[in-house]
């Protein structure tokens, strides 16, 4: 059977020695055949290259460039060829060029100095979307157009999802999420942060279809960047609701919760903007609801301040997030799951396992459900201190 070909990435850079940088720390992803990159030195020859080579699938882009920058470069790129994805390289916590990139079409962004693992996955998620894009629009002429639209957002709302999760003496990370067949607007994601914290988000958008995907995908970003940027989730949540709801023509918003751990004090600090109230999970199978921060959903309105507070995690808890999805779900007679039977879930004692926590929530909404079909995603992100 032929190997699948290499996916072309064009590096465009000034610095002289960053080639030499990828090239090393990407040897084996090169050797393998998995990526081919080329290089560029500005937004001139970048565009140069792309005439040359129309195959290549993404484009990796300093901001500070001579001749062409990177944010005028993403804007020809953009004309070019729509289809094409472009992740931006930036100074940590530049949230302003960070922003005018977004609405320029970058897909992501990663931070100097480049963390290569935060930048293979932040690559192979670019690629990834672009795939399930493409697929998408190929098959759009064959099917119903609303039809198609849901199965887009669907496609892009799993392309963004982390696929691998930390896992150390300290901690033990796990999220997954069931998708529904026509809604397009959960999203969980893990930001690994200084002084060896990380952080932790979950989210449902309002709407459904590709607007609600696209929005998604807007929110996931911005958090991302305001993670990076602020050392607190409350500052966090505030950056990213004022940014969501400038030009929000749309009047579309997004719950979220979002959580800072530090597994060498093992404290969670958290913020919530409107989302459902996690739960901590002791060993014994006790359950109890965190505390509310009290914060509205995301894009309603821009000045609102968000608070937060902090917890402290004794070895073996586990903090469990959901979205709706869980507690709303359905079984044939319309009634829902609910807060008290997932509590019931660790009646017995919880598991010391982020993903056997995971699946333990995931299995009793299925076995409650009976295969009656839910109209909404379902989605669940488990941190665990060992």
């Amino acid at each position: 059977m032929a190997s699948e070909p290499s996916k072309k990435i064009l590096v465009v850079d000034d610095e002289p020695d960053v080639e030499r940088l990828i090239r090393q720390r990407m040897r084996r992803d090169i050797r393998t055949g998995k990526y081919e990159f080329l290089f560029a030195g500005d937004g001139v020859q970048a565009l140069a290259r792309l005439h040359e080579a129309p195959d290549v699938e993404l484009v990796l882009s300093d901001i500070n460039m001579p001749r062409m920058d990177g944010l005028t470069l993403l804007d020809e790129v953009g004309k070019l060829n729509p289809d094409l994805r472009s992740v931006i390289v930036s100074a940590y916590g530049d949230m302003e060029n960070i922003r005018t990139a977004m609405n320029r079409g970058a897909f992501d962004f990663v931070t100097k100095p480049l963390d290569f693992n935060d930048l293979r996955t932040t690559v192979d998620r670019a690629l990834a979307n672009a795939e399930m894009w493409r697929e998408a629009v190929a098959s759009r002429d064959k099917l119903l157009a609303i039809q198609n639209e849901l199965t887009i957002a669907n496609q892009m709302q799993q392309s963004i999802l982390p696929s691998t999760f930390p896992s150390n003496p300290e901690y033990q990370i796990y999220g997954s999420m069931d998708p529904a067949r026509d809604v397009g607007g959960d999203f969980f994601d893990i930001f690994q942060l200084e002084d060896g914290r990380v952080g932790l988000a979950i989210a449902d958008v309002s709407d459904k279809g590709v607007p609600a995907a696209l929005f998604m995908m807007s929110s996931r970003t911005l958090l991302k960047g305001s993670a990076i940027g602020n050392r607190h989730p409350g500052p966090a949540l505030t950056e990213v609701n004022n940014l969501l709801s400038d030009d929000n023509d749309a009047a579309m918003f997004v719950t979220m919760f979002y959580a800072i751990y530090d597994p060498a004090a093992g404290t969670l600090d958290y913020a919530n903007g409107g989302h459902n109230q996690p739960v901590r999970v002791q060993p014994d199978g006790t359950v109890t609801d965190l505390a509310t921060t009290g914060g509205i959903a995301l894009g309603v309105a821009s000045g609102i301040t968000y608070n937060e507070t902090q917890i402290s995690l004794d070895p073996g808890d586990s903090v469990v997030l959901y979205t709706d999805g869980v507690t709303e779900a359905t079984d044939a007679a319309k009634e829902e799951f609910g807060m008290e039977r997932l509590h019931e879930v660790f009646a017995e004692g919880a598991p010391q396992d982020a993903r056997e926590i995971n699946d333990r929530v995931f299995d009793a909404v299925r076995r409650f459900a009976d295969g009656a079909q839910q109209s909404d995603d379902i989605t669940c992100l488990v941190l665990h201190r060992n």
